[in-house]
């Protein structure tokens, strides 16, 4: 099998999803596995450039799992010929002017979200990437979660007929940071630092939705800063300026009505961390990161309102599990061996910067209308 081998900047590879999800879980296990390969019998071989601002951190990273190319300098990573693409890991408020840097030195850039910190900062990334003539993609995984391709199975299928609703929640209680250490990074609770459940959670609704059920057409949105004080990594007190939870209500092509919940400031009493209801006329589905039980119409039980008797159905137990009937991969590494086939063989990827702005957008409208207390229509993008 010929290898192609393609040079990798991975910038904030000492972030937790930088390392974890896009380092470990994803490009070294796409090695572990031979490459990613194409129908030609070639291999993609990724060769990762580890960038950060932590020489020690880098290094400790390099020398744990074997690699030798790591630098401090962005601007000499970028300007290497045998460098092709750059993805991006960073905290929001740093990502859009590396990105840029990345475009101008003519290469290939795939990244996390949100694209950027607003709408039209990304719509100008998407045009300065068209102009560049290069790919771009932008990370959308809950697409690629076992739980939900059983649930667009059902969709393709047409197990629901005509969908009505979908309801979702999301969500744990992140520890305040002073009896017990919190579980995310302090940033997130302030917004000067680009931190908030909106931002981090609303660009992942877009494409969830859109994919799924339709594109998404209104937003109506109330937030909330829940815990007003937490404390930080290094032991300080710091007021979060930044919303905590966030309370959504979309409207989606063909009557379609999302409610979708997004809280840090919730005790889990459900059997994942995310999951969504879809309710149609012929039946419904509970999905989750990896479950799906459904139930159909022919199955559905009868209840009665009587609040002086005690519930006797099991509900739970009346629905079936949906089998898996595949291997499902990492989400994370599942798109990322799509983005290397979409640069090397010019297959198919539409998760593109203008997929992006479109989660950005959503975020963006979303809290406008918590600030100004209105249901807000979402216009179309266009470059």
């Amino acid at each position: 099998m010929t290898r192609r081998s393609i040079g990798i900047i991975v910038n904030g590879v000492t972030g937790r999803m930088g390392y974890r999800q896009h380092l470990v879980r994803s490009l070294l296990a796409i090695r572990e596995q031979g490459g990613v390969p194409l129908a030609d019998g070639t291999s993609i071989w990724p060769e990762p450039v580890l960038v950060g601002r932590s020489e020690s951190r880098l290094r400790e990273i390099a020398e744990r799992h074997g690699l030798t190319d790591w630098t401090t300098d962005l601007s000499a990573a970028l300007a290497r010929d045998d460098v092709e693409v750059y993805f991006d890991a960073q905290v929001t408020q740093q990502r859009e002017k590396a990105i840029r840097r990345a475009l101008e030195a003519g290469k290939h850039v795939y990244t996390e979200k949100p694209l950027a910190e607003d709408t039209e900062g990304a719509l100008d990334l998407a045009r300065a990437a068209r102009a560049a003539g290069v790919r771009t993609g932008v990370v959308q995984d809950k697409l690629f979660l076992p739980g939900l391709r059983k649930l667009k199975r059902l969709i393709d299928g047409g197990f629901f007929g005509r969908i009505l609703s979908v309801r979702g929640e999301f969500g744990y209680w992140v520890f305040e940071g002073d009896w017990q250490p919190a579980q995310r990074p302090s940033w997130n609770y302030r917004s000067e630092d680009g931190g908030g459940i909106v931002v981090d959670m609303f660009p992942h609704w877009q494409y969830v939705l859109e994919e799924l059920f339709g594109r998404v057409r209104t937003v109506s949105c109330v937030t909330a800063t829940h815990v007003p004080q937490r404390v930080d990594e290094a032991g300080r007190s710091y007021p979060a300026t930044a919303d905590d939870a966030a309370y959504g209500i979309f409207e989606l092509d063909g009557g379609v009505v999302a409610q979708l919940n997004s809280s840090w400031c919730v005790r889990v009493h459900r059997d994942e961390l995310v999951e969504f209801q879809v309710d149609g006329t012929e039946g419904s589905a509970v999905a989750g990161l990896r479950s799906c039980r459904v139930q159909h119409r022919a199955v559905t039980p009868k209840p009665v309102w009587n609040p002086d008797l005690p519930v006797t159905e099991p509900f739970r137990s009346q629905w079936t599990e949906v089998p898996d009937n595949e291997e499902f991969d990492n989400g994370f590494k599942v798109q990322w061996e799509a983005f290397l086939r979409h640069v090397v063989a010019n297959e198919p990827f539409p998760w593109d910067f203008l997929a992006g702005a479109r989660g950005v957008q959503l975020a963006e409208l979303g809290l406008r209308s918590a600030r100004e207390g209105v249901r807000l229509t979402i216009p179309e993008l266009d470059l």
